[in-house]
């Protein structure tokens, strides 16, 4: 029998849910690689020429999206993922409630220095609990007892069967991308306390405080399963974070108090009036000369038409109503709005960190931005991970 991870919160596998798991995560390559790759070929051989005969030239993502809509290789290729994606929950989940009350059980020594500080009387957002996230039944933020983490197990084991390996061996690649390009790109910048909202269970915080070992960590979420989940993983692992239940559009500290603001995979599961709550409050608790830094889906006015209908499938068959609308958005604009200066606004497209090493990321910093079908999509051939943000003068 094998442990679903290395850490230890990592549950006792059979032989049944490694298949199981195996399947899924094959099936979902499959979706991804092959089948996304045929409903091309069929878009642009065959539909996009006969609207083209017809002056439509489908330039928008919903005009590509009404063509294909009643065309058998899209149906297909929906039906299958929207299967696939229901069942990287269905395949973890009875690992999980057979280790309910051992993972519940769990605790470490707090050795390491790192803190869980919850707020049960936090309002919980309506885009957190009106929806299943994701197909994520129950969301992220479903509680079946009192300390319960379950869901945070969840998604931890859910996320390795989804991203068929390409999130790295602990699921951290985003991170550690993104937070070793802050520490190479500007070597004199040292900070000495950073924010990462939206957290989750840390996967893409914990690459924070091993890229800056000096600084201390903070990661806020509202949904306290997997605040505790995350706090038990980072320390059996022995890193220490300070999870802490909090809306960052509504952040309980004092202004200037962080050197680096970080999110990822955030912004696009917000209604834009959060957004731009969440990027004024980032603004209000940055320090001047702190950077607010956050991977996300590059905006659709960088992307070529097609990749922008394939992005934006998830807006309408994967529960994440407001991933459209944040694409949409002038990225450059949003931070401005929110108080940052134009000439301070920076934007990367950044290979996998975890996957090329050192000196080839190194040397990709000194290249130009890429916009194509490789930038934040997974992708075996070669990812890249898309950032932006802007410093605080």
């Amino acid at each position: 029998m094998h442990q679903s991870h290395e850490h230890g919160m990592g549950i006792p596998l059979t032989q049944e849910d490694r298949a199981r798991r195996a399947f899924v995560s094959s099936l979902r390559s499959h979706v991804l690689q092959q089948m996304s790759a045929g409903l091309r070929e069929h878009y642009e051989g065959t539909v996009a020429p006969e609207h083209a005969k017809l002056g439509d030239e489908l330039e928008k993502p919903e005009s590509i999206h009404k063509a294909l809509r009643s065309e058998f290789p899209f149906k297909a290729y929906s039906s299958v993922r929207t299967a696939a994606q229901e069942m990287v929950f269905d395949v973890v989940s009875d690992a999980v409630d057979r280790n309910r009350d051992a993972l519940n059980d769990r605790s470490f020594d707090n050795e390491c220095g790192g803190t869980l500080t919850l707020k049960p009387e936090l309002d919980l957002p309506v885009n957190v609990t009106g929806i299943d996230v994701h197909l994520a039944p129950g969301s992220y933020h479903a509680e079946f007892q009192p300390d319960d983490l379950c869901a945070g197990a969840v998604y931890d084991n859910s996320i390795e069967v989804f991203a068929f390996g390409q999130f790295g061996k602990e699921l951290n690649d985003i991170g550690s991308t993104l937070a070793n390009y802050i520490r190479l790109a500007y070597p004199a910048f040292q900070p000495e306390r950073i924010l990462d909202c939206g957290c989750t269970i840390g996967h893409n915080t914990l690459p924070w405080a091993t890229a800056f070992p000096d600084a201390e960590v903070f990661a806020i979420d509202v949904a306290a399963p997997v605040l505790r989940y995350g706090h038990a993983r980072a320390q059996s692992m022995g890193i220490p974070v300070h999870f802490q239940q909090m809306n960052a559009t509504a952040m309980d500290y004092g202004d200037a108090q962080f050197d680096v603001v970080f999110s990822s995979m955030f912004l696009h599961e917000l209604p834009l009036k959060d957004i731009q709550a969440y990027l004024r409050e980032a603004h209000r608790v940055l320090k001047p000369g702190g950077v607010l830094w956050q991977m996300e889906l590059p905006p659709m006015a960088a992307m070529p038409n097609y990749e922008n209908f394939y992005m934006n499938w998830d807006t309408y068959y994967n529960n994440e109503p407001y991933y459209g609308t944040f694409r949409k958005q002038n990225y450059k604009k949003l931070l401005t709005d929110a108080g940052f200066e134009g000439d301070a606004f920076i934007e990367a497209t950044l290979p996998r960190y975890t996957f090329v090493g050192e000196d080839a990321f190194k040397a990709a910093l000194k290249g130009e931005n890429t916009f194509d079908t490789l930038t934040g999509r997974m992708d075996p051939k070669g990812t890249r991970w898309y950032g932006f943000g802007a410093w605080k003068q």
